[in-house]
């Protein structure tokens, strides 16, 4: 066997073999941009690094959807709306991620209704985010529940604007 035989297509596949990686994008490269993290149905990377090479917590980014901590109800009713159903999903995400973190859940009530009724339905809802959470694989010792009723009003007003503010359940990092 003649080395020419041999050498001249092993030069060919070796040069055809740089040609190609040269062409290649790195995977960083060849990644799409991301879109803003907190873009609604997205949930934010747990651990990404902020300015300086220093690990950015998404809880207090405030263009993370994790900054959002408050699912609003309609009048007299405790079931999350879809609206909110990304946010509870994210905040899931977050719990699942981060073995140590904990969270509390507060109901709370507009004015209307009575201290025992407004007590009961803050419950409901702050057991509603609870139940949510659980379905989405947190375990149920990391969250703690607690209802306000009309205790602890966001708004001072006594119209339906200020009252939509104050039917809600907080999600509340008690450990991150």
């Amino acid at each position: 066997m003649n080395w020419r035989t041999v050498a001249i297509p092993l030069a060919a596949s070796f040069a055809l073999l740089l040609g190609a990686c040269a062409g290649e994008k790195t995977k960083e490269e060849a990644q799409p941009a991301q879109p803003a993290a907190g873009t609604a149905g997205q949930q934010p990377q747990a651990g990404a690094v902020g300015a300086g090479g220093v690990a950015a917590n998404p809880l207090h980014d405030p263009n993370s959807i994790l900054a959002k901590r408050s699912v609003y109800y309609d009048f007299d009713r405790s079931e999350i709306k879809s609206e909110f159903r990304p946010m509870v999903e994210a905040h899931a995400g977050y719990l699942r991620d981060h073995a140590q973190a904990t969270v509390r859940i507060e109901g709370n009530c507009d004015e209307r209704g009575s201290r025992e009724y407004n007590l009961a339905l803050g419950q409901r809802r702050a057991d509603g985010v609870r139940k949510a959470l659980a379905l989405l694989g947190v375990a149920d010792t990391r969250i703690e529940t607690v209802s306000w009723g009309e205790e602890k009003p966001r708004a001072q007003g006594h119209d339906e604007q200020a009252w939509a503010q104050n039917r809600r359940s907080d999600i509340i990092y008690t450990h991150e």
